[in-house]
This record gives structure tokens, C-alpha cells and sequence, in this order.
């Protein structure tokens, strides 16, 4: 069994062990872990926000942001020891990314990095509640689920990077702001924050296994993975709602 957010599965936490005498993860040091990276996101964010403010160019920390964080999600993701040093390198060059984005957004669509942000607060926190007080449930079948729905939307992202790259060509309503094509960012980041609760549980599990001390990095570094999608997804739905 997997969580839907590829970088949290019990094959990654499976793999660790404990020498004796060694510090175990914790959740509370897990919860600590997110806390730093999303001050390190935001700080960085806050810079290209700035610069593109103040009428310099972004382009170039774009594709830094892309580019380098993939990087490190996918050393981070293979060399689960190395996410103490790469999932702050991660989080700081998708702060770069995320914040010319959000700052873009900001100039076409007045107040709406603010409700995008509040909103994905709101998702993380409401569900965090109601996992605790186990409203929601996770079983077998919610995590197949959330899954096959979350690597479905991946492939037609996908898609649609290869169709608009090599021709003029998009996947149909992804991008439109019809009723359609809200329904379909909905549907999106109802996955997205489907994935928050089973990247809770899987932490939780995992805490109590008994695994080292920086898989407390690494399971921080994959709840940020997520919450990052839910956020830009966020935006994205906003935006469509404010051009009907």
C-alpha cells in the first residue's frame, strides 16, 4: 500500500531502520520539519514577489524554481538520508517559482494570491481535524482511489506539457474557464487535498514505526510536495472563477 503522493509510500519508510540508540521520527518533529520548509518557501517566494514588483525580470528564477526542484524532489525521493540537506534546498528553489507565479497571478487578479492562500490553510487545517477525529477514514480502497485519480490527472498534465511544447494544440476545457472547466479544476484539487489526508496518515504510521530521525525531513518534504500542488491549483480555480 502507497499513499498517493509517490514521495510518502511504506516502501521508502520501509526500508529505514533504527540503529540502537539512535533518535526516532516523531510526529510532533515532523509537524516541526513543515513548519521550517514552508518559512524557507515563503521566504524565497517573498523575493521573486519583489523583484517581479519592482519591474525585474522573473523569467530566469522561473525556471531555476522548475527546474532545481525537481532536481532535489528527485534526489530527495531516492536518497531518503540526504533529505535533511535537499528538502530545504527543494523548498527554497520552489519558493522562487512560487512566488513569480503567484505574483503574476496577483497583477492580473487583484487579492487573489491572498484567497488562494487562505484557502489552502483552511483545506490543510479542516482536514487535519477531521482526520484526527476520524471523519475521514482512511481504508484500502480510499487509498487506491486517491491514487488512480491523482496519477490519472499526472498524465494528463502531462499531455498537455507535450502538446503545447512541440504544437499549438491543449487538452480540452484543462485551461477554460467554463463551467466545464471549473468543475474539472474542482474535481483537481479535491484530489489534491484528498492526498493531505493520506499523507497524514502515512506520517502518523510512520512514526510509529520506529524509522530514523530524518525521515522526520523526508515526511515533511512530501506533505510539502502537496501542499504546493493544492495551493497552484488553488489559483488556477480562482482565476477561472474571476474570467466568467
Amino acid at each position: 500500500m502507497r499513499t498517493a503522493n509517490p514521495t510518502l509510500n511504506d516502501n521508502i519508510f520501509g526500508r529505514q531502520r533504527v540503529k540502537s540508540g539512535k533518535r526516532m521520527m516523531t510526529l510532533a518533529g515532523t509537524v516541526n520539519k513543515v513548519f521550517i520548509l514552508l518559512f524557507i518557501l515563503m521566504a524565497t517566494a517573498y523575493y521573486t514577489w519583489n523583484l517581479y514588483y519592482n519591474n525585474q525580470p522573473v523569467t530566469t528564477y522561473i525556471w531555476i524554481g522548475i527546474i532545481g526542484s525537481l532536481i532535489f524532489a528527485l534526489i530527495t525521493a531516492f536518497i531518503p538520508k540526504a533529505a535533511p540537506v535537499t528538502a530545504p534546498i527543494y523548498a527554497a528553489l520552489e519558493g522562487l517559482f512560487i512566488g513569480a507565479i503567484s505574483a503574476q497571478y496577483a497583477n492580473l487578479y487583484e487579492g487573489i494570491v491572498i484567497q488562494a492562500a487562505m484557502l489552502t490553510m483552511m483545506t490543510l487545517f479542516a482536514l487535519l481535524i477531521a482526520y484526527k477525529l476520524r471523519i475521514i477514514k482512511v481504508t484500502k480502497n480510499f487509498r487506491l482511489g486517491v491514487f488512480a485519480a491523482t496519477l490519472g490527472i499526472f498524465l494528463v498534465y502531462l499531455l498537455d506539457i507535450i502538446l503545447r511544447s512541440f504544437t499549438s494544440i491543449q487538452v480540452p476545457l484543462l485551461h477554460e474557464s467554463s463551467l466545464l472547466g471549473i468543475g474539472i479544476s474542482l474535481f483537481i484539487v479535491a484530489v489534491a487535498a484528498l492526498n493531505l489526508v493520506l499523507d497524514f496518515d502515512f506520517i502518523e504510521r510512520a512514526s510509529n514505526r520506529g524509522v530514523p530521525k530524518h525521515m522526520e525531513w523526508y515526511g515533511a518534504f512530501g506533505l510539502v510536495v502537496t501542499l504546493v500542488w493544492l495551493y497552484i491549483e488553488m489559483l488556477r480555480l480562482l482565476a477561472k472563477l474571476r474570467n466568467r
